[in-house]
């Protein structure tokens, strides 16, 4: 009888364990938001169980909303996940010029952190991936200035997720997995007015990640915590500067525009 009961539990206590590796993959970024998992016939052959268990295991993670099936198209990390931060303020970011300097002022404080303890705590295979980040935001950076400024920002907010991967902090990197999507809109909008602003923005912000790279890789903790805050501090510089000379321009036209206008009118107007 006992034998009997043994049985009966077994099943469901491996779906525990499932259900808890499963949570720890997404926990540590090892699976993003909108990812696709493995399938099935992977997944039970990685965690060394039957079809039934593992999917008795995707099953409670779907109810806890952690995950989300579909119908012939496999088992996805829910795309909600880490979403607090990103959609509702999509249209404020890029429309509030106070809202985009306050998320730099957020990033100031939080990559500060991720890079101080990505340089304490990388370890060899970590430096293997902040290497390979920092390559993409190289060969973007060494070809010429067109129109790539998607892949810019794409290549720039990849290389700050991975320090916050390599920093070895949970919340630091789900904090910044759920900006991530603003902080891409955000840095295409920035890069548009910096280049606008002043030539040298280009061989200043790769001169700030390649310092910013090396720090890291050499382990120099607060070496990568100052350097990380002096790039955000450049952004909002010339980020700044362009806003108020658009000011000057507004201010300037709008007297010429004035001025105009009463000249058009007579002794009789």
């Amino acid at each position: 009888m006992a034998e009997a009961v043994g049985q009966r539990i077994r099943p469901r206590r491996l779906a525990d364990e499932i259900v808890r590796e499963l949570e720890r993959l997404v926990l540590e970024g090892n699976f993003v938001a909108g990812e696709r998992l493995p399938a099935e016939r992977v997944l039970a052959e990685r965690f060394g169980v039957s079809r039934p268990t593992l999917r008795e295991a995707i099953q409670r993670l779907a109810a806890k909303g952690l995950l989300s099936s579909r119908q012939g198209g496999g088992t996805y990390v829910s795309s909600q996940l880490g979403a607090s931060f990103d959609d509702p303020l999509d249209g404020l970011m890029s429309e509030s010029l106070e809202a985009r300097h306050d998320l730099l002022e957020y990033r100031h404080l939080l990559e500060g952190g991720c890079a101080y303890y990505a340089a304490l705590r990388a370890t060899d295979l970590d430096r293997e991936r902040l290497s390979a980040a920092f390559a993409r935001v190289e060969a973007i950076y060494r070809a010429p200035l067109g129109e790539q400024r998607d892949e810019e920002a794409a290549a720039d907010v990849g290389f700050h997720l991975v320090i916050a991967e390599v920093s070895h902090n949970l919340v630091l990197l789900h904090s910044m997995r759920s900006l991530h999507g603003m902080m891409t809109r955000n840095t295409v909008i920035n890069i548009a007015g910096m280049h606008a602003q002043r030539a040298e923005t280009r061989d200043r912000l790769f001169e700030q990640h390649r310092a910013l790279f090396e720090a890291i890789r050499d382990g120099q903790a607060r070496r990568a915590r100052a350097l990380s805050g002096q790039h955000i501090d450049y952004v909002r510089e010339v980020l700044l500067e362009s806003e108020e000379e658009a000011l000057r321009f507004a201010r300037a036209r709008r007297r010429q525009e004035a001025r105009g206008a009463l000249a058009g009118c007579g002794p009789d107007g």
